[in-house]
């Protein structure tokens, strides 16, 4: 079913026959009241006449309400009245000139007042009361007592007139209302899924306009815009990746081809060969850095990770440790600021991964004689780890761009890697539920931050 039919059925069709069903179940129940206060009626005026039938000369049995001085003013209304003798004799009535209540089937009202719903003689519809009265000398007389039901259905026509207009005009308006509010609906989704096609096709560029409107559906289209354009910078990232690693793995290989061949060219001695072979070596040792970098940039997303309770400060003091050795042969000292104790849940080795990257790009960047800071702070639900260094520092405009695969900046040494470790180490952040980046700094040296939370929700 589609969308603007579904909202249709459900906001308009659903709605009307809800409501009309509830208007007919107040009418069956208010016609049911209308009688049952006819009912009352009619026993009261039975009450009245019942009590002293027989009251008139010679005790000659009469009905009261033909005698009343307000007869005239109730006549039009009144119930009809007759009494019978058992015999079914007529005795009385009122009005003593219109239609006279049939006669009483034989045996009728001795267990009790009957009420029931009958036709009369002339095909009029009726509610007919019908009692037994006994006279003082306790011959048996019946009372039947009619009271015409036409002012109620007369009554109930009226209801089912206005209340089935206001139920068709009520429905026609929120039919209107509805097939208006569900076409502008549909449109809307239509003009969202319309793209999809494009999608399909690789066009991730998202040329819907802004949807003022506030609602879901103006949240979906946002959120779908922005997942298009997250989509196109991924693709645009993955396409820079694979052309950076198209590059930087043909460099090695074609140094590697320019020493053999050089080496194949003519007759080599052996210190020759063996120095050829030695370069060869490390560019494969660059090609092997390399391919484990790479690696460890795909396996981030797909490695099972174990998170567990750890000590953030003694990862960081273990890795700065690892350091210090290198650190002291290129003639620079780390100095720690790290509180006793910061616990939080991490995967501790690609903690460690990330703080190696920090670390072993600080001391390439770093000018010998002077000192790498490593600090541990908590800030908000979490801990931030700050490495500085006093190196030519990071240029505003790169700040994002130096996590970016094989960025290695502006003023990069010629031997700063693959440039693969600050990629690999906002992955890990990121998959921690923190962030990595560079903490904005005045003077010389750069200063990188890992902020990871206590806790991973």
């Amino acid at each position: 079913m589609r969308v603007r039919t579904r909202l249709v059925v459900f906001g308009a069709a659903l709605p009307a026959l809800a409501l009309l069903l509830a208007v007919v179940a107040a009418g069956v129940v208010f016609r049911l009241s209308l009688l049952r206060a006819l009912d009352r009626a009619l026993l009261a005026q039975a009450a009245v006449e019942s009590v002293s039938p027989f009251d008139g000369p010679q005790n000659a049995p009469h009905l009261h309400l033909g005698h009343s001085p307000l007869v005239d003013d109730v006549r039009s209304f009144a119930p009809r009245e007759a009494l019978y003798r058992a015999t079914g004799e007529l005795v009385a009535h009122f009005p003593e000139n219109g239609r006279i209540p049939d006669p009483p089937a034989p045996g009728e009202g001795e267990g009790g007042p009957q009420l029931s719903t009958r036709t009369a003689s002339d095909g009029r519809p009726v509610r007919a009361l019908v009692v037994v009265v006994r006279a003082p000398w306790g011959e048996p007389y019946v009372l039947k007592l009619e009271g015409s039901l036409g002012e109620l259905d007369a009554t109930m026509r009226l209801y089912w007139q206005a209340t089935l207009g206001l139920v068709a005009l009520v429905s026609a308006v929120l039919f209107a209302l509805q097939w208006a509010q569900a076409g502008r609906m549909s449109r809307r989704i239509a003009d969202m899924t319309g793209y999809l096609p494009k999608l399909r096709g690789g066009d991730l560029e998202w040329r819907l306009p802004a949807d003022g409107t506030g609602d879901e559906i103006a949240d979906l289209r946002v959120a779908l815009a922005e997942a298009m354009e997250r989509l196109l910078l991924a693709r645009d990232a993955q396409e820079r990746l694979i052309a950076n690693a198209a590059h930087e793995l043909r460099t090695p290989l074609g140094v590697m081809r320019t020493e053999m061949d050089l080496a194949l060219r003519k007759e080599r001695s052996a210190d020759e060969l063996r120095q050829a072979l030695a370069g060869a070596r490390g560019e494969v040792d660059r090609l092997s850095n390399l391919a484990a970098r790479l690696l460890d940039l795909a396996a981030l997303g797909k490695v099972t990770w174990q998170r567990s309770e750890g000590d953030l400060a003694l990862v960081v003091r273990d890795a700065a440790e690892a350091y210090e050795a290198e650190a002291e042969g290129r003639g620079l000292a780390i100095e720690l600021d790290l509180p006793a104790q910061a616990p939080a849940e991490i995967d501790v080795q690609m903690i460690r991964q990330a703080l190696d990257n920090y670390l072993s790009n600080a001391i390439a960047h770093a000018p010998s004689g002077s000192a790498i800071r490593v600090g541990l702070e908590q800030e908000g639900e979490g801990y931030r780890v700050t490495v500085r260094d006093e190196g030519e520092g990071v240029p505003a405009e790169e700040a994002e761009r130096v996590f970016e695969p094989f960025y290695r900046g502006s003023k990069a040494k010629k031997a700063a890697g693959a440039g693969l470790g600050l990629s690999i180490t906002r992955a890990i952040a990121r998959r921690h539920g923190g962030k990595a980046y560079l903490v904005p700094r005045e003077g010389r040296g750069a200063a990188f931050a890992l902020w990871i939370p206590r806790r991973v929700w």
